[in-house]
């Protein structure tokens, strides 16, 4: 099928009671037990949902996976994929990660003995470098949060291969509708379902697709015992979300290519992927369908950045991506305050960088937007 069609209708069907087109609201906390050891397949709501469910069997046929894992939160989505390691095992992340990637590993997972490093995902042989003996997973975004590298995912994807790490993927930016990592080399996918697949603000989750059939089941079994679960009604609400996905992704990929270009034309330091200025262009038209919505900007400084902030009108001031509504935000004391100064100036996310979030609003109102608060 189709990415469209898979989006609609994976993993869900008629609602077998009523005939509801939509998968119900199963707002329950537990099912009734026909007998002892007697069951419809559902016993207490954290081991077993039925819209949980739904939203596992789409979102992994969307990402060419055969199980997905649905979670409270993205955090909740890698802190349960960390947790199938032990003390003593070694982490690599990608530099750029989000912020909050970062803290749980250096506040959370190192006082419990686990051991992580940072690697530039730019540079292949960087990361086949710093690959030890004990490394047993690497996570990496691409494009990165918020300074837009791009890693090579088939050359980063063997090099784990051959020394038996695990690649995870944070495909939140792209979504499977313009990227599918496992196709190209990773062995796990994570999303912060809250935030392109939903697409609505109005609701927090997370999940983690593979095809791995042992280390699925590792997580299912973590899912439960730790019990990280998102609620009903918020798998309902990322389900009706990802039904017009490729619709809202073709408008913010659109629009945002229209801001990028006119903060070029404008003489700013622009960073996107679309742009052909960007040193990876290439390399992203290879492995990606679009570029997506996300645009940074330098400004200079964090006092030009305090100045322009505030003054926009269609562009909110907020935290989060994603959403069909444009936000614009400060990562150096937002997303990424959690980063150390030195770690953040060595890829470049400076005090004067600005994240814009492009949303599916007419494209001459955002730019005139973004014109007026830069005058």
């Amino acid at each position: 099928m189709g990415f469209s069609t898979d989006a609609i209708h994976a993993g869900q069907s008629p609602d077998p009671t009523t005939g509801a087109v939509m998968v119900p609201i199963y707002q329950t906390s537990t099912y009734v037990q026909e007998g002892l050891g007697k069951n419809k397949g559902y016993e207490y709501a954290r081991t077993q949902n039925p819209t949980r469910e739904a939203l596992e069997r789409n979102v992994a046929v969307l990402e060419k996976g055969k199980h997905g894992i649905c979670f409270s939160s993205g955090l909740g989505a890698i802190h349960t994929l960390l947790l199938c390691l032990r003390e003593g095992d070694h982490v690599l992340l990608g530099d750029n990660l989000y912020g909050g990637t970062y803290r749980m590993l250096d506040k959370v997972m190192r006082p419990l003995g686990m051991q992580f490093d940072v690697v530039s995902t730019k540079d292949v042989a960087q990361v086949d470098k710093a690959i030890r003996p004990n490394t047993r997973l690497f996570i990496l975004e691409t494009p990165t949060n918020p300074v837009m590298m791009i890693a090579d995912l088939e050359a980063t994807g063997r090099v784990c291969r051959a020394k038996d790490v695990i690649l995870a993927v944070d495909n939140t930016f792209m979504t499977p509708y313009f990227q599918n990592p496992l196709e190209l080399g990773a062995r796990v996918v994570i999303h912060s379902t809250t935030k392109y697949l939903n697409g609505h603000s109005d609701m927090v989750g997370g999940v983690v697709v593979t095809s791995d059939a042992d280390l699925a089941a590792r997580l299912r079994f973590l899912q439960n015992a730790v019990g990280a679960v998102p609620g009903p009604m918020d798998c309902w609400l990322a389900l009706r979300g990802i039904k017009t996905l490729a619709l809202r992704m073709r408008q913010h990929d659109a629009n945002a290519h229209a801001v990028a270009h006119f903060l070029e034309e404008q003489g700013r330091k622009v960073i996107y992927p679309g742009l052909a200025s960007h040193p990876q262009h290439e390399l992203a038209r290879r492995q990606m369908r679009g570029m997506g919505g996300m645009v940074s900007v330098d400004l200079g400084s964090i006092e030009e950045a305090k100045r322009v902030l505030p003054r926009f009108r269609i562009f909110s001031l907020a935290e989060s991506l994603g959403g069909v509504e444009s936000l614009v935000s400060h990562p150096a004391t937002m997303t990424h305050a959690s980063v150390p100064l030195e770690e953040r100036r060595r890829v470049g996310l400076t005090d004067g960088l600005i994240r814009f979030s492009v949303g599916c609003e007419d494209p001459e109102d955002l730019i005139e937007d973004i014109r007026q608060a830069l005058a």
